[in-house]
Protein backbone atom coordinates (compact mmCIF):
# COMPACT_ATOMS: atom_id res chain seq x y z
CA UNK A 1 0.00 0.00 0.00
CA UNK A 2 1.03 3.56 -0.67
CA UNK A 3 0.01 6.56 1.43
CA UNK A 4 -0.02 10.10 0.13
CA UNK A 5 -1.31 13.18 1.94
CA UNK A 6 -2.77 15.97 -0.20
CA UNK A 7 -0.45 18.97 -0.62
CA UNK A 8 -1.48 21.96 1.43
CA UNK A 9 0.00 24.71 -0.74
CA UNK A 10 -3.18 25.84 -2.44
CA UNK A 11 -3.54 23.69 -5.51
CA UNK A 12 -6.11 25.08 -7.93
CA UNK A 13 -7.93 22.83 -10.35
CA UNK A 14 -7.07 25.04 -13.34
CA UNK A 15 -3.37 25.40 -12.54
CA UNK A 16 -2.72 21.83 -11.50
CA UNK A 17 -5.21 19.93 -13.64
CA UNK A 18 -5.05 21.95 -16.82
CA UNK A 19 -7.65 23.83 -18.76
CA UNK A 20 -11.09 22.27 -18.88
CA UNK A 21 -12.15 20.78 -22.15
CA UNK A 22 -15.43 21.82 -23.77
CA UNK A 23 -18.62 19.85 -23.53
CA UNK A 24 -18.49 16.72 -25.66
CA UNK A 25 -22.05 16.92 -26.88
CA UNK A 26 -21.23 15.64 -30.33
CA UNK A 27 -18.90 12.84 -29.23
CA UNK A 28 -21.36 10.41 -27.73
CA UNK A 29 -22.44 8.70 -30.92
CA UNK A 30 -25.52 6.57 -31.34
CA UNK A 31 -27.19 4.69 -28.56
CA UNK A 32 -26.15 1.06 -28.31
CA UNK A 33 -28.38 -1.96 -27.98
CA UNK A 34 -29.95 -4.54 -30.19
CA UNK A 35 -29.99 -3.58 -33.84
CA UNK A 36 -33.51 -4.92 -34.37
CA UNK A 37 -36.49 -6.21 -32.45
CA UNK A 38 -35.73 -9.63 -30.96
CA UNK A 39 -38.33 -12.10 -32.27
CA UNK A 40 -40.61 -13.86 -29.80
CA UNK A 41 -40.34 -17.06 -31.80
CA UNK A 42 -37.13 -18.07 -33.53
CA UNK A 43 -36.46 -21.32 -35.39
CA UNK A 44 -32.72 -21.72 -35.72
CA UNK A 45 -32.37 -25.47 -36.23
CA UNK A 46 -30.41 -24.87 -39.43
CA UNK A 47 -28.43 -21.87 -38.12
CA UNK A 48 -24.65 -22.03 -38.59
CA UNK A 49 -22.07 -19.42 -37.60
CA UNK A 50 -19.14 -18.63 -39.88
CA UNK A 51 -16.50 -15.94 -40.16
CA UNK A 52 -17.75 -12.69 -41.72
CA UNK A 53 -15.13 -12.90 -44.48
CA UNK A 54 -15.21 -15.49 -47.30
CA UNK A 55 -12.49 -18.15 -47.57
CA UNK A 56 -11.31 -17.92 -43.97
CA UNK A 57 -8.04 -19.74 -43.37
CA UNK A 58 -7.52 -22.40 -40.74
CA UNK A 59 -4.64 -22.79 -38.32
CA UNK A 60 -2.29 -20.62 -36.34
CA UNK A 61 -2.06 -19.39 -32.76
CA UNK A 62 -3.58 -16.03 -31.84
CA UNK A 63 -1.56 -14.10 -29.27
CA UNK A 64 -4.09 -11.94 -27.49
CA UNK A 65 -3.72 -9.48 -24.61
CA UNK A 66 -6.25 -9.06 -21.83
CA UNK A 67 -5.96 -6.67 -18.85
CA UNK A 68 -4.83 -8.26 -15.61
CA UNK A 69 -5.20 -11.85 -14.49
CA UNK A 70 -8.47 -13.07 -12.94
CA UNK A 71 -8.72 -12.99 -9.17
CA UNK A 72 -10.46 -16.39 -9.31
CA UNK A 73 -11.96 -18.69 -11.94
CA UNK A 74 -15.70 -18.59 -11.33
CA UNK A 75 -17.03 -16.81 -14.44
CA UNK A 76 -20.48 -16.39 -12.92
CA UNK A 77 -19.17 -14.50 -9.90
CA UNK A 78 -16.86 -11.95 -11.47
CA UNK A 79 -16.09 -9.93 -14.58
CA UNK A 80 -12.52 -10.05 -15.84
CA UNK A 81 -12.27 -13.84 -15.96
CA UNK A 82 -14.61 -13.99 -18.96
CA UNK A 83 -11.92 -12.36 -21.11
CA UNK A 84 -9.77 -15.49 -20.93
CA UNK A 85 -12.25 -18.22 -19.98
CA UNK A 86 -15.09 -17.18 -22.28
CA UNK A 87 -13.70 -19.17 -25.21
CA UNK A 88 -14.06 -22.42 -23.24
CA UNK A 89 -17.82 -22.10 -22.79
CA UNK A 90 -21.10 -21.49 -24.59
CA UNK A 91 -24.29 -19.75 -23.53
CA UNK A 92 -27.94 -20.57 -24.03
CA UNK A 93 -28.14 -17.85 -26.70
CA UNK A 94 -25.50 -15.27 -27.62
CA UNK A 95 -24.70 -11.95 -29.27
CA UNK A 96 -23.50 -12.16 -32.87
CA UNK A 97 -19.74 -11.40 -33.12
CA UNK A 98 -20.14 -10.37 -36.77
CA UNK A 99 -22.12 -7.20 -35.94
CA UNK A 100 -20.32 -6.29 -32.69
CA UNK A 101 -22.91 -8.17 -30.64
CA UNK A 102 -25.87 -6.06 -31.71
CA UNK A 103 -28.03 -9.08 -32.65
CA UNK A 104 -29.05 -12.11 -30.60
CA UNK A 105 -28.44 -15.47 -32.30
CA UNK A 106 -28.72 -19.15 -31.29
CA UNK A 107 -26.05 -20.90 -29.28
CA UNK A 108 -26.62 -24.07 -27.23
CA UNK A 109 -30.31 -23.34 -27.74
CA UNK A 110 -31.02 -23.44 -31.47
CA UNK A 111 -34.55 -22.01 -31.08
CA UNK A 112 -36.77 -20.25 -28.58
CA UNK A 113 -40.37 -19.24 -27.90
CA UNK A 114 -41.71 -16.45 -25.72
CA UNK A 115 -45.31 -16.89 -24.60
CA UNK A 116 -47.84 -14.23 -25.62
CA UNK A 117 -48.30 -13.18 -21.99
CA UNK A 118 -44.50 -12.69 -21.69
CA UNK A 119 -44.26 -14.99 -18.67
CA UNK A 120 -42.79 -18.17 -20.20
CA UNK A 121 -39.51 -18.49 -22.11
CA UNK A 122 -38.88 -21.89 -23.71
CA UNK A 123 -35.54 -22.88 -25.21
CA UNK A 124 -34.95 -25.88 -27.50
CA UNK A 125 -31.44 -27.31 -27.10
CA UNK A 126 -28.98 -28.88 -29.50
CA UNK A 127 -28.48 -32.63 -29.38
CA UNK A 128 -25.10 -34.31 -29.52
CA UNK A 129 -23.15 -31.52 -27.80
CA UNK A 130 -20.28 -32.75 -25.61
CA UNK A 131 -18.47 -31.14 -22.70
CA UNK A 132 -14.68 -31.12 -22.87
CA UNK A 133 -14.57 -34.08 -20.47
CA UNK A 134 -16.81 -36.15 -22.74
CA UNK A 135 -20.04 -35.63 -20.82
CA UNK A 136 -23.30 -35.10 -22.71
CA UNK A 137 -24.93 -31.68 -22.62
CA UNK A 138 -28.62 -31.72 -21.60
CA UNK A 139 -31.28 -29.45 -20.16
CA UNK A 140 -30.24 -30.51 -16.65
CA UNK A 141 -26.95 -28.65 -17.11
CA UNK A 142 -28.84 -25.50 -18.10
CA UNK A 143 -31.14 -25.88 -15.10
CA UNK A 144 -28.24 -26.41 -12.68
CA UNK A 145 -26.35 -23.41 -14.10
CA UNK A 146 -29.26 -21.01 -13.81
CA UNK A 147 -30.45 -22.35 -10.46
CA UNK A 148 -27.05 -21.32 -9.17
CA UNK A 149 -27.26 -17.84 -10.71
CA UNK A 150 -30.95 -17.16 -9.97
CA UNK A 151 -31.19 -18.74 -6.53
CA UNK A 152 -27.59 -18.42 -5.29
CA UNK A 153 -26.24 -20.76 -2.61
CA UNK A 154 -24.58 -19.38 0.49
CA UNK A 155 -21.33 -17.61 -0.32
CA UNK A 156 -22.19 -17.14 -4.01
CA UNK A 157 -22.34 -13.52 -5.19
CA UNK A 158 -23.04 -12.72 -8.83
CA UNK A 159 -23.70 -9.30 -10.40
CA UNK A 160 -25.95 -11.12 -12.88
CA UNK A 161 -28.42 -12.50 -10.29
CA UNK A 162 -30.63 -9.35 -10.37
CA UNK A 163 -31.14 -9.81 -14.12
CA UNK A 164 -33.46 -12.72 -13.42
CA UNK A 165 -35.28 -11.42 -10.34
CA UNK A 166 -38.68 -12.14 -11.90
CA UNK A 167 -37.91 -15.80 -12.72
CA UNK A 168 -39.71 -18.06 -10.26
CA UNK A 169 -39.17 -21.53 -11.76
CA UNK A 170 -36.91 -23.44 -14.16
CA UNK A 171 -38.49 -26.59 -15.59
CA UNK A 172 -36.83 -29.35 -17.60
CA UNK A 173 -39.57 -30.45 -20.00
CA UNK A 174 -37.36 -33.12 -21.60
CA UNK A 175 -33.59 -33.61 -22.02
CA UNK A 176 -33.48 -30.95 -24.76
CA UNK A 177 -36.21 -28.51 -23.77
CA UNK A 178 -36.08 -26.09 -20.84
CA UNK A 179 -38.65 -23.56 -19.65
CA UNK A 180 -38.27 -20.43 -17.52
CA UNK A 181 -41.42 -19.12 -15.80
CA UNK A 182 -41.64 -15.45 -14.76
CA UNK A 183 -43.79 -14.10 -11.94
CA UNK A 184 -44.61 -11.14 -14.14
CA UNK A 185 -43.49 -10.08 -17.63
CA UNK A 186 -40.46 -7.93 -18.35
CA UNK A 187 -39.39 -6.21 -21.59
CA UNK A 188 -38.51 -9.06 -23.95
CA UNK A 189 -35.26 -7.49 -25.15
CA UNK A 190 -34.13 -7.23 -21.52
CA UNK A 191 -34.78 -10.89 -20.68
CA UNK A 192 -33.31 -12.30 -23.89
CA UNK A 193 -30.36 -9.93 -23.53
CA UNK A 194 -29.77 -11.31 -20.04
CA UNK A 195 -29.72 -14.89 -21.32
CA UNK A 196 -27.34 -13.83 -24.12
CA UNK A 197 -24.80 -12.30 -21.74
CA UNK A 198 -21.29 -13.63 -22.23
CA UNK A 199 -21.01 -14.21 -18.48
CA UNK A 200 -23.98 -16.58 -18.23
CA UNK A 201 -22.10 -19.57 -19.60
CA UNK A 202 -23.44 -23.10 -19.22
CA UNK A 203 -21.54 -25.31 -16.77
CA UNK A 204 -21.96 -29.07 -16.42
CA UNK A 205 -24.22 -30.13 -13.54
CA UNK A 206 -21.75 -32.84 -12.50
CA UNK A 207 -18.96 -30.26 -12.30
CA UNK A 208 -21.02 -28.10 -9.96
CA UNK A 209 -21.92 -31.07 -7.76
CA UNK A 210 -18.32 -32.35 -7.65
CA UNK A 211 -17.04 -28.91 -6.59
CA UNK A 212 -19.82 -28.25 -4.07
CA UNK A 213 -21.03 -25.46 -6.37
CA UNK A 214 -17.86 -23.43 -5.73
CA UNK A 215 -15.73 -22.85 -8.85
CA UNK A 216 -13.55 -20.03 -7.57
CA UNK A 217 -10.42 -22.18 -7.29
CA UNK A 218 -11.23 -24.69 -10.05
CA UNK A 219 -8.81 -23.79 -12.84
CA UNK A 220 -10.19 -25.99 -15.60
CA UNK A 221 -13.85 -26.94 -15.33
CA UNK A 222 -15.19 -28.39 -18.58
CA UNK A 223 -17.26 -26.36 -20.99
CA UNK A 224 -18.70 -27.00 -24.43
CA UNK A 225 -16.87 -24.09 -26.08
CA UNK A 226 -14.62 -23.82 -29.14
CA UNK A 227 -11.38 -23.89 -27.12
CA UNK A 228 -10.16 -25.88 -24.14
CA UNK A 229 -7.53 -25.38 -21.45
CA UNK A 230 -3.90 -26.44 -21.99
CA UNK A 231 -1.90 -24.62 -19.30
CA UNK A 232 -1.77 -21.42 -17.29
CA UNK A 233 1.17 -19.47 -15.87
CA UNK A 234 -0.21 -17.12 -13.24
CA UNK A 235 -0.21 -13.44 -14.28
CA UNK A 236 1.68 -14.28 -17.49
CA UNK A 237 -0.15 -16.46 -20.01
CA UNK A 238 -3.13 -18.80 -20.37
CA UNK A 239 -2.84 -21.25 -23.27
CA UNK A 240 -5.91 -22.69 -25.03
CA UNK A 241 -6.20 -25.23 -27.86
CA UNK A 242 -8.86 -25.84 -30.48
CA UNK A 243 -11.74 -28.10 -29.45
CA UNK A 244 -11.78 -30.69 -32.28
CA UNK A 245 -15.27 -31.84 -31.28
CA UNK A 246 -16.95 -28.42 -31.26
CA UNK A 247 -20.63 -28.71 -32.13
CA UNK A 248 -20.58 -25.81 -34.64
CA UNK A 249 -18.91 -27.75 -37.43
CA UNK A 250 -16.09 -25.82 -39.07
CA UNK A 251 -15.37 -23.65 -36.04
CA UNK A 252 -13.05 -22.53 -34.61
CA UNK A 253 -10.53 -21.61 -37.29
CA UNK A 254 -7.58 -21.10 -34.95
CA UNK A 255 -5.42 -23.94 -33.61
CA UNK A 256 -5.20 -22.13 -30.31
CA UNK A 257 -4.99 -18.90 -28.33
CA UNK A 258 -2.37 -17.56 -25.95
CA UNK A 259 -3.75 -14.94 -23.56
CA UNK A 260 -1.11 -12.56 -22.21
CA UNK A 261 -1.70 -10.24 -19.25
CA UNK A 262 -0.67 -6.56 -19.25
CA UNK A 263 -1.74 -3.54 -17.22
CA UNK A 264 -4.38 -1.55 -19.13
CA UNK A 265 -3.30 1.70 -20.82
CA UNK A 266 0.35 0.97 -19.97
CA UNK A 267 3.37 1.72 -22.20
CA UNK A 268 4.55 -1.95 -21.99
CA UNK A 269 1.25 -3.02 -23.55
CA UNK A 270 1.69 -0.71 -26.54
CA UNK A 271 5.33 -1.80 -26.88
CA UNK A 272 4.33 -5.48 -26.90
CA UNK A 273 1.94 -4.88 -29.78
CA UNK A 274 4.31 -2.80 -31.91
CA UNK A 275 7.14 -5.28 -31.38
CA UNK A 276 4.97 -8.15 -32.60
CA UNK A 277 5.00 -10.00 -29.28
CA UNK A 278 1.19 -10.04 -29.40
CA UNK A 279 -1.25 -9.88 -32.32
CA UNK A 280 -4.14 -8.09 -30.58
CA UNK A 281 -4.30 -5.70 -27.63
CA UNK A 282 -7.18 -4.41 -25.55
CA UNK A 283 -7.29 -1.18 -23.49
CA UNK A 284 -4.49 0.51 -25.38
CA UNK A 285 -3.46 4.01 -24.36
CA UNK A 286 -4.40 6.90 -26.64
CA UNK A 287 -0.85 7.54 -27.83
CA UNK A 288 -0.46 3.95 -29.02
CA UNK A 289 -3.85 4.00 -30.75
CA UNK A 290 -2.96 7.12 -32.73
CA UNK A 291 0.39 5.63 -33.72
CA UNK A 292 -0.99 2.29 -34.92
CA UNK A 293 -3.74 3.98 -36.95
CA UNK A 294 -1.01 5.45 -39.14
CA UNK A 295 1.18 2.31 -39.17
CA UNK A 296 0.90 0.07 -42.27
CA UNK A 297 -0.39 -3.39 -41.45
CA UNK A 298 -2.04 -2.29 -38.20
CA UNK A 299 -5.50 -1.08 -37.24
CA UNK A 300 -7.43 0.03 -34.16
CA UNK A 301 -10.64 1.52 -32.88
CA UNK A 302 -12.29 2.95 -29.81
CA UNK A 303 -15.66 1.85 -28.50
CA UNK A 304 -17.82 2.47 -25.47
CA UNK A 305 -17.22 0.48 -22.31
CA UNK A 306 -20.01 -1.15 -20.32
CA UNK A 307 -18.87 0.39 -17.06
CA UNK A 308 -18.89 3.47 -14.86
CA UNK A 309 -15.76 5.08 -13.43
CA UNK A 310 -16.76 6.45 -10.04
CA UNK A 311 -15.98 7.23 -6.43
CA UNK A 312 -18.00 5.15 -3.98
CA UNK A 313 -18.78 6.87 -0.65
CA UNK A 314 -19.32 4.62 2.37
CA UNK A 315 -22.86 5.33 3.61
CA UNK A 316 -22.29 3.10 6.65
CA UNK A 317 -19.95 5.72 8.12
CA UNK A 318 -20.62 9.23 9.32
CA UNK A 319 -20.69 11.82 7.86
CA UNK A 320 -21.08 10.05 4.51
CA UNK A 321 -24.54 8.75 5.40
CA UNK A 322 -25.71 12.37 5.06
CA UNK A 323 -27.09 13.08 1.53
CA UNK A 324 -26.06 16.74 1.71
CA UNK A 325 -22.44 15.73 2.27
CA UNK A 326 -22.46 13.39 -0.71
CA UNK A 327 -24.28 15.96 -2.85
CA UNK A 328 -21.58 18.49 -1.94
CA UNK A 329 -18.83 16.03 -2.95
CA UNK A 330 -20.69 15.31 -6.19
CA UNK A 331 -20.85 19.02 -7.04
CA UNK A 332 -17.16 19.65 -6.45
CA UNK A 333 -16.07 17.25 -9.21
CA UNK A 334 -15.03 19.20 -12.31
CA UNK A 335 -15.82 16.42 -14.75
CA UNK A 336 -14.55 18.09 -17.94
CA UNK A 337 -11.20 18.49 -16.20
CA UNK A 338 -11.20 14.87 -15.01
CA UNK A 339 -11.76 13.79 -18.61
CA UNK A 340 -8.88 16.00 -19.70
CA UNK A 341 -6.54 14.65 -17.02
CA UNK A 342 -6.50 11.15 -18.57
CA UNK A 343 -6.83 12.11 -22.26
CA UNK A 344 -3.47 10.50 -23.08
CA UNK A 345 -4.47 7.29 -21.31
CA UNK A 346 -8.03 6.68 -22.51
CA UNK A 347 -10.84 8.70 -24.07
CA UNK A 348 -13.49 9.50 -21.46
CA UNK A 349 -16.97 11.01 -21.53
CA UNK A 350 -18.64 13.40 -19.13
CA UNK A 351 -21.75 11.77 -17.75
CA UNK A 352 -23.94 11.27 -14.71
CA UNK A 353 -25.52 8.18 -13.20
CA UNK A 354 -26.71 6.60 -16.49
CA UNK A 355 -24.79 5.58 -19.60
CA UNK A 356 -24.46 8.97 -21.33
CA UNK A 357 -24.46 7.40 -24.80
CA UNK A 358 -27.79 5.64 -24.21
CA UNK A 359 -31.31 6.79 -24.97
CA UNK A 360 -32.14 6.55 -21.26
CA UNK A 361 -29.85 9.35 -20.09
CA UNK A 362 -30.34 13.10 -20.07
CA UNK A 363 -28.94 14.29 -23.43
CA UNK A 364 -25.36 15.59 -23.08
CA UNK A 365 -26.18 19.22 -24.04
CA UNK A 366 -28.81 19.36 -21.28
CA UNK A 367 -26.55 17.59 -18.78
CA UNK A 368 -23.79 20.15 -19.47
CA UNK A 369 -26.11 22.88 -18.15
CA UNK A 370 -26.58 21.09 -14.79
CA UNK A 371 -24.56 21.88 -11.66
CA UNK A 372 -21.79 19.32 -11.30
CA UNK A 373 -21.31 18.95 -15.05
CA UNK A 374 -20.67 22.54 -16.15
CA UNK A 375 -17.26 23.64 -17.38
CA UNK A 376 -17.60 26.73 -15.15
CA UNK A 377 -17.67 25.46 -11.56
CA UNK A 378 -18.21 28.61 -9.48
CA UNK A 379 -21.93 28.02 -8.86
CA UNK A 380 -21.45 24.33 -8.11
CA UNK A 381 -18.70 25.01 -5.54
CA UNK A 382 -20.82 27.68 -3.87
CA UNK A 383 -23.73 25.28 -3.42
CA UNK A 384 -21.37 22.52 -2.25
CA UNK A 385 -20.04 24.72 0.57
CA UNK A 386 -23.58 25.71 1.55
CA UNK A 387 -24.62 22.04 1.69
CA UNK A 388 -21.67 21.12 3.92
CA UNK A 389 -22.46 24.02 6.25
CA UNK A 390 -26.13 23.04 6.45
CA UNK A 391 -25.10 19.47 7.29
CA UNK A 392 -22.92 20.76 10.15
CA UNK A 393 -19.52 20.63 8.43
CA UNK A 394 -18.83 24.26 7.62
CA UNK A 395 -15.18 23.71 8.61
CA UNK A 396 -14.85 20.70 6.37
CA UNK A 397 -14.09 17.02 7.04
CA UNK A 398 -10.64 15.71 7.99
CA UNK A 399 -8.93 12.33 7.92
CA UNK A 400 -10.87 10.73 5.07
CA UNK A 401 -9.48 7.33 3.95
CA UNK A 402 -9.38 7.36 0.12
CA UNK A 403 -8.77 3.80 -1.16
CA UNK A 404 -7.49 3.76 -4.76
CA UNK A 405 -7.48 0.67 -6.94
CA UNK A 406 -4.01 0.17 -8.46
CA UNK A 407 -4.48 1.09 -12.12
CA UNK A 408 -2.93 3.90 -14.16
CA UNK A 409 -6.18 5.79 -14.75
CA UNK A 410 -7.25 5.68 -11.09
CA UNK A 411 -3.81 6.67 -9.81
CA UNK A 412 -3.84 9.58 -12.27
CA UNK A 413 -7.30 10.68 -11.21
CA UNK A 414 -6.89 10.26 -7.45
CA UNK A 415 -4.73 13.36 -6.78
CA UNK A 416 -7.10 15.44 -8.96
CA UNK A 417 -10.15 14.22 -7.04
CA UNK A 418 -8.26 14.78 -3.81
CA UNK A 419 -7.47 18.39 -4.76
CA UNK A 420 -11.09 19.06 -5.79
CA UNK A 421 -12.45 17.78 -2.49
CA UNK A 422 -9.96 19.89 -0.56
CA UNK A 423 -11.46 23.01 -2.18
CA UNK A 424 -14.55 22.49 -0.01
CA UNK A 425 -12.55 21.44 3.06
CA UNK A 426 -12.63 17.64 2.68
CA UNK A 427 -9.11 16.35 3.31
CA UNK A 428 -8.21 12.80 2.23
CA UNK A 429 -5.30 10.42 2.47
CA UNK A 430 -4.67 8.26 -0.60
CA UNK A 431 -4.20 4.53 -0.04
CA UNK A 432 -3.37 2.48 -3.14
CA UNK A 433 -4.18 -1.25 -3.11
CA UNK A 434 -3.96 -4.10 -5.61
CA UNK A 435 -7.18 -5.13 -7.44
CA UNK A 436 -7.56 -8.37 -5.48
CA UNK A 437 -7.27 -6.42 -2.20
CA UNK A 438 -9.63 -3.72 -3.47
CA UNK A 439 -12.55 -6.11 -4.06
CA UNK A 440 -12.24 -7.63 -0.60
CA UNK A 441 -12.09 -4.28 1.18
CA UNK A 442 -14.88 -2.83 -0.96
CA UNK A 443 -17.22 -5.69 -0.07
CA UNK A 444 -16.34 -5.41 3.63
CA UNK A 445 -16.73 -1.62 3.59
CA UNK A 446 -13.28 -0.93 5.06
CA UNK A 447 -12.89 2.49 3.41
CA UNK A 448 -14.36 5.99 3.55
CA UNK A 449 -14.27 6.69 -0.18
CA UNK A 450 -12.82 4.64 -3.04
CA UNK A 451 -12.31 4.95 -6.79
CA UNK A 452 -12.89 2.08 -9.20
CA UNK A 453 -14.59 0.95 -12.39
CA UNK A 454 -17.72 -1.20 -12.27
CA UNK A 455 -19.23 -3.04 -15.24
CA UNK A 456 -22.82 -3.90 -16.06
CA UNK A 457 -24.17 -6.65 -18.27
CA UNK A 458 -26.75 -4.65 -20.23
CA UNK A 459 -27.27 -1.02 -21.19
CA UNK A 460 -30.82 -1.27 -19.81
CA UNK A 461 -31.19 0.55 -16.46
CA UNK A 462 -33.04 -2.40 -14.92
CA UNK A 463 -29.69 -4.17 -14.94
CA UNK A 464 -27.26 -1.70 -13.43
CA UNK A 465 -29.82 0.11 -11.27
CA UNK A 466 -30.19 -3.18 -9.39
CA UNK A 467 -26.48 -4.08 -9.35
CA UNK A 468 -25.07 -0.63 -8.49
CA UNK A 469 -27.82 1.30 -6.72
CA UNK A 470 -30.37 -1.01 -5.08
CA UNK A 471 -30.19 -1.75 -1.36
CA UNK A 472 -28.93 -5.32 -1.77
CA UNK A 473 -27.16 -4.81 -5.09
CA UNK A 474 -24.01 -6.96 -5.46
CA UNK A 475 -22.01 -3.90 -6.58
CA UNK A 476 -23.56 -1.34 -4.22
CA UNK A 477 -20.25 -0.77 -2.47
CA UNK A 478 -21.52 2.51 -0.98
CA UNK A 479 -24.22 0.57 0.95
CA UNK A 480 -26.65 3.22 -0.30
CA UNK A 481 -30.38 2.92 0.30
CA UNK A 482 -33.20 5.23 -0.76
CA UNK A 483 -36.79 3.93 -0.29
CA UNK A 484 -38.23 6.27 -2.93
CA UNK A 485 -35.76 4.89 -5.47
CA UNK A 486 -36.60 1.30 -4.51
CA UNK A 487 -40.27 2.00 -5.23
CA UNK A 488 -39.38 3.51 -8.60
CA UNK A 489 -37.11 0.61 -9.45
CA UNK A 490 -39.90 -1.94 -9.15
CA UNK A 491 -42.01 0.22 -11.48
CA UNK A 492 -39.14 0.52 -13.98
CA UNK A 493 -38.75 -3.26 -14.01
CA UNK A 494 -42.45 -3.90 -14.68
CA UNK A 495 -43.24 -1.12 -17.14
CA UNK A 496 -43.50 -2.41 -20.73
CA UNK A 497 -44.33 0.94 -22.35
CA UNK A 498 -40.98 2.45 -23.37
CA UNK A 499 -42.02 6.11 -23.05
CA UNK A 500 -43.46 5.59 -19.56
CA UNK A 501 -40.38 3.60 -18.60
CA UNK A 502 -38.07 6.42 -19.68
CA UNK A 503 -40.05 8.87 -17.56
CA UNK A 504 -39.59 6.64 -14.51
CA UNK A 505 -35.85 6.40 -15.22
CA UNK A 506 -35.59 10.21 -15.32
CA UNK A 507 -37.36 10.35 -11.94
CA UNK A 508 -34.73 7.95 -10.58
CA UNK A 509 -31.97 10.13 -12.06
CA UNK A 510 -33.38 13.14 -10.19
CA UNK A 511 -33.14 11.16 -6.92
CA UNK A 512 -29.51 10.25 -7.65
CA UNK A 513 -28.59 13.90 -8.18
CA UNK A 514 -29.87 14.95 -4.75
CA UNK A 515 -28.94 11.76 -2.85
CA UNK A 516 -25.93 10.37 -4.75
CA UNK A 517 -25.39 6.59 -4.47
CA UNK A 518 -21.88 7.16 -5.84
CA UNK A 519 -19.96 10.02 -7.45
CA UNK A 520 -19.57 9.60 -11.23
CA UNK A 521 -16.10 10.48 -12.48
CA UNK A 522 -16.49 9.67 -16.17
CA UNK A 523 -17.57 7.06 -18.70
CA UNK A 524 -14.94 5.27 -20.72
CA UNK A 525 -14.37 4.80 -24.42
CA UNK A 526 -11.63 2.21 -24.70
CA UNK A 527 -9.23 1.17 -27.45
CA UNK A 528 -8.44 -2.08 -29.24
CA UNK A 529 -5.47 -2.46 -31.59
CA UNK A 530 -4.36 -5.32 -33.85
CA UNK A 531 -2.35 -6.39 -36.87
CA UNK A 532 -4.53 -6.44 -39.96
CA UNK A 533 -3.81 -10.14 -40.55
CA UNK A 534 -6.16 -10.80 -37.59
CA UNK A 535 -9.56 -11.36 -39.20
CA UNK A 536 -13.03 -12.53 -38.20
CA UNK A 537 -13.79 -9.83 -35.63
CA UNK A 538 -15.80 -6.60 -35.59
CA UNK A 539 -15.09 -4.50 -32.47
CA UNK A 540 -16.33 -1.18 -33.85
CA UNK A 541 -19.65 -1.12 -31.99
CA UNK A 542 -18.98 -3.28 -28.93
CA UNK A 543 -20.78 -2.43 -25.72
CA UNK A 544 -17.67 -2.99 -23.64
CA UNK A 545 -14.95 -5.64 -23.63
CA UNK A 546 -16.95 -8.46 -22.07
CA UNK A 547 -19.81 -9.40 -24.39
CA UNK A 548 -18.17 -10.97 -27.48
CA UNK A 549 -15.31 -13.11 -26.20
CA UNK A 550 -15.71 -16.52 -27.87
CA UNK A 551 -13.03 -16.14 -30.62
CA UNK A 552 -14.66 -18.87 -32.70
CA UNK A 553 -14.83 -16.67 -35.81
CA UNK A 554 -11.27 -15.29 -35.52
CA UNK A 555 -8.73 -16.36 -38.14
CA UNK A 556 -5.22 -15.37 -39.21
CA UNK A 557 -4.53 -14.22 -42.76
CA UNK A 558 -0.87 -15.18 -42.83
Amino acid sequence: MENQQVRGDGWTRRAVLGTAVGAAAGAYGLALGLAAEVPSTFDGKSFKLWAPEPNAKRGGILRYEVPNAPAHFDVHQQGASILTQGCMYDSLIRRDPRDSGQTIIPDLAHSWEVAKDGKTYTFFLRKGVKFHDGGDFTAEDVQATFQRILFPPQGFNSPRTPLFSTVEAIKVRDPYTIEFTLREPRPKAFILGAFASGWNVIVRKKTLEDSNYNLRQVLNYPGTGPFRHVKRVDKEVWVMERNPDYWNEGLPYLDGIEFYHFDPFSPPLGAALFSGRIDYARLLDQVSLKKLQTTPGMAGTGYYQSAIQAVWVNNAKKPFNEPRVRRAMHLTFDRPVLVDVVKDIAPMLVGGFLYPFSDWATPPPQLAERLGYQAETTAALKEARQLLAAAGYAKGIKGVDFMVRDALSFKTWAPAVQAMLQEIGIETTLRTVQPSVWFGEAQRGTFDITINIQASTLIDPSDYFHAWYSKDGPQNFSQWHNPAFEDLLSQIDRELDEAKRKDLVRQAEAIFEQDPPLLPVSWEKINDGWFTYVKGHNPYNYFGIYDVVRFDTFWLDK
